[in-house]
């Protein structure tokens, strides 16, 4: 059964240099097998509540090859 990860950016980017540095650390762990990315920010709609800053949803072919992508030492620096 698919699994996903989901994250959500509460405020806007207030330290450019740091996303940027957050961002090439996880380009580092190259793609995993099987991960699709289904959303990577883009504008966003809050139907109940305020909306975050931005989202992004992975998927994966399930809970435990997911678990595995979002363990990896290179992600959890």
């Amino acid at each position: 059964m698919a699994a996903y990860i989901i994250f959500t950016r509460e405020e806007p980017i207030k330290d450019a240099d740091a996303m940027k540095a957050y961002q090439e650390t996880n380009a580092k762990g190259g793609r995993t097998e099987g991960m699709e990315a289904l959303v990577v920010y883009g504008e966003l709609q809050g139907l109940e509540g305020e909306a975050p800053d931005g989202a992004v949803v992975l998927k994966f072919e399930n809970r435990e090859r997911a678990m595995e992508w979002y363990n990896r030492p290179i992600y959890q620096e």
